[in-house]
């Protein structure tokens, strides 16, 4: 591990208390800067769903494309949106991006896959999002809350990679249990782990950049 919890939490402390109060409920940031590889190589590329052990206290809009009883047991677990097979063919361009835009994550029963590919991933692929298959007999209640605390994380031939952690109201233990999470998870994705990354910074929405170099 590049880092531990307690050096974490500190660097967390320390951006929020740099960071200017304001009338909103300000995003965490993590940013890790890779180094010692090829950002154009297939092994510096990250594509990566990491869930986070601790809730992030800002809201996160799931959209379930489903049938049936998995259509209703997703509006009864507070799923943002629900598409059904007939609702597809009528969405068009503009619908599209709409949804993209206002939902963090698109889950999709398996057997609606294809259909889903081709009428959202257009909108979702530049957006950096992409469509999640779920099996048809799975429990989507329990789906829906792991995917409330999910991020996704990915760079583009950029020698960096960054997504929320937190909100700037939570415990800076526990946001550094989330950003210990995502250093975990994407040092396994690197060819040398934890050498690869050289700087972790974290940073609120509005606020400036707090750095720590590695190595």
């Amino acid at each position: 591990m590049a880092v531990s919890r307690d050096e974490l939490t500190k660097l967390i402390t320390n951006a929020l208390s740099s960071s200017p109060k304001r009338n909103f409920k300000q995003s965490v940031e993590l940013i890790l800067v890779l180094k010692d590889v090829d950002p154009k190589s297939q092994e510096a590329k990250v594509r990566e769903t990491i869930l986070l052990p601790k809730n992030v206290n800002k809201e996160v809009r799931i959209c379930v494309v489903a049938e049936g009883e998995m259509a209703i047991k997703a509006r009864e677990a507070g799923a943002h949106r629900v598409l059904t097979k007939a609702d597809l063919p009528s969405i068009d361009r503009k619908a599209a991006k709409k949804i993209a835009s206002e939902c963090n994550w698109i889950l999709v029963r398996s057997d609606l896959m294809g259909l889903a590919g081709k009428i959202l991933g257009p909108a979702l692929g530049p957006r950096g999002k992409v469509p999640v298959p779920v099996p048809v007999n799975v429990e989507i209640s329990a789906i829906v809350e792991r995917y409330k605390r999910a991020v996704y994380v990915r760079n583009k031939d950029q020698l960096q990679v960054s997504c929320r952690i937190g909100t700037e109201d939570m415990d800076p233990r526990d946001i550094a249990e989330n950003a210990l999470a995502v250093i975990s998870a994407i040092e396994a994705k690197l060819p040398n782990h934890d050498k690869n990354i050289g700087e972790i910074i974290v940073k609120t929405t509005m606020g400036p950049p707090v750095k720590m170099k590695i190595g």
